[in-house]
């Protein structure tokens, strides 16, 4: 099948850095922060109901569905690392064995994940906090979206394949598809069936389905890069997708770790401190969306370069990274402290709750200036050979960036004192991460184009477990 978008391999290696930065963050974001608006739609709906537990239930129910998909986000890291640095070296059928091999893992892996955790979902929910009715509720809406988490987490590993081809427009089709079909199912099933927060859940799993539907169509029928593996192949490409998997998997559990930890102490101040957090948790990648897919969208560029050997060009990638990481918190932060009482109404929040969420717009969203700059190194520490500063960075912000401030922040001054802290956590680490960060891209940038790692590739040999004609395709 001819199609001009799978004759793409490394377009990352020549252009503007500033451009394919801006592109692929601007086109990351319109899915992404579809994706998030829905959310909070979402928790709006449930809100108008007039239960202050059921907005508390989606909070909790939240903290512990972001473990399981923080997983799935670790994979596709490693998907899309390994997608483009074997198209940065010109080898297709490499990236194609890497891509159907991707797929496989995050399959099995979040399948054992899912049945594991299922039986104890009552546990678990109630060790963060979760008592009474909003437990009970916070239950029945996890046993309908836990089941299918692997549904969205290969959806998610066909969006780390188009990126890391370069097809920042279908990525962005799997996200905003998927919101858009969560739009329109969401008032049908909560007020037009009247299923309340049932309809929530079976509204989030549909449109999971839908993301499945279109991220396959585009990484297979349009880029032809998910090449089923047999045994040979599939444990060909353990090592290296473990080497970056496994380390970007523990980089994502740290902010689920973080977050239950802040979960745990705001309960302390009652439901309506949970909803207020609640809310902030559905506010955050909306207002910051864009910061979160910058960094899926640095890997790529970095990764591409990496593998072509371009490594003059990493520099200004992340140099124009950090730039536009700047401009937008700021724009954002200033929008948020304007209209904090406005968002704060538009989710009908009263008493505690609202508090919470003024304090948040006009003083905590500020963090997310060093939050950027440790997502914006953790995409270079992964893609460019060291995955495990990337962990090290993420855990040290989510434990001894938040525990001890929020711990602090909760005894000193309540729960406007635990989002301080959690805010003021991630200064220090947002700081080290970019001083580490040029230091990793200077000592790269210093190897001779003949040494290290990634080699050129040849075209496979018929041996090789990444040869064309020992393969199975999708489709």
């Amino acid at each position: 099948m001819s199609n001009p978008a799978a004759a793409q391999t490394a377009k990352f290696v020549t252009g503007s850095t500033l451009r394919h930065v801006v592109v692929m963050t601007a086109t990351g974001s319109v899915g992404l922060i579809a994706v998030f608006v829905v959310d909070a739609l979402n928790l709006f709906y449930i809100s108008m109901l007039g239960v202050q537990e059921l907005a508390a239930a989606i909070g909790f129910a939240s903290t512990l569905l972001f473990f399981t998909v923080s997983v799935a986000i670790g994979m596709t890291v490693a998907t899309g690392a390994l997608v483009a640095r074997a198209l940065g070296r010109g080898n297709r059928e490499e990236a194609a064995a890497f891509g159907g091999a991707s797929i496989v893992f995050v399959g099995l892996v979040t399948t054992a994940l899912t049945l594991a955790v299922w039986p104890f979902l009552r546990e678990l929910v109630a060790a963060l906090g979760a008592t009474g009715q909003t437990l009970d509720l916070s239950v029945r809406f996890l046993n309908v979206v836990l089941p299918s988490t692997p549904i969205v987490a290969i959806g998610m590993c066909t969006t780390g394949i188009l990126r890391g081809v370069g097809d920042a427009r279908r990525a962005m089709y799997v996200t905003l598809g998927a919101a858009i079909a969560a739009a329109v199912l969401d008032p049908i099933l909560i007020f037009g069936l009247q299923l309340g927060l049932d309809g929530a859940a079976i509204s989030t799993v549909l449109s999971r389905l839908v993301l499945l539907g279109i991220g396959l169509y585009g990484a297979q029928i349009v880029h032809r890069l998910v090449r089923l593996p047999d045994r040979h192949r599939l444990a060909a490409a353990v090592r290296p997708f473990v080497a970056i998997g496994l380390p970007a998997v523990l980089t994502q559990l740290a902010t689920p770790v973080g977050n239950a930890y802040v979960t745990a102490e705001i309960a302390a101040f009652g439901d309506d401190a949970v909803a207020g957090w609640a809310i902030i948790g559905r506010l955050v990648p909306v207002a910051f969306g864009a910061v979160f897919a910058l960094s899926g969208a640095v890997g790529p560029i970095l990764g591409q370069n990496f593998g072509a050997r371009r490594y003059d060009r990493l520099y200004g990638t992340m140099r124009d990274a950090l730039v536009v990481t700047l401009v937008y918190v700021l724009t954002m932060w200033a929008l948020l402290g304007l209209f904090a009482g406005h968002i704060a109404s538009l989710f009908g929040a009263e008493g505690q709750s609202r508090e919470l969420i003024v304090f948040f717009c006009l003083f905590a969203a500020g963090s997310f200036l060093f939050n950027g700059a440790i997502f914006v190194s953790s995409a270079a520490f992964n893609n460019l050979g060291y995955p495990t500063y990337s962990t090290v960075f993420n855990w040290g912000r989510s434990t001894l960036g938040v525990i001890p401030f929020v711990w602090a922040g909760a005894s000193w001054y309540g729960a406007k004192g635990v989002i301080a802290g959690w805010g003021l956590g991630a200064v220090v680490f947002g700081i080290a991460s970019i001083v580490v960060c040029f230091r990793v891209i200077r000592t790269i940038s210093q190897r001779p184009t003949d040494a290290g790692e990634p080699r050129p590739a040849p075209p496979p040999a018929a041996n090789s477990p990444f040869s064309t004609g020992k393969a199975s395709t999708l489709g």
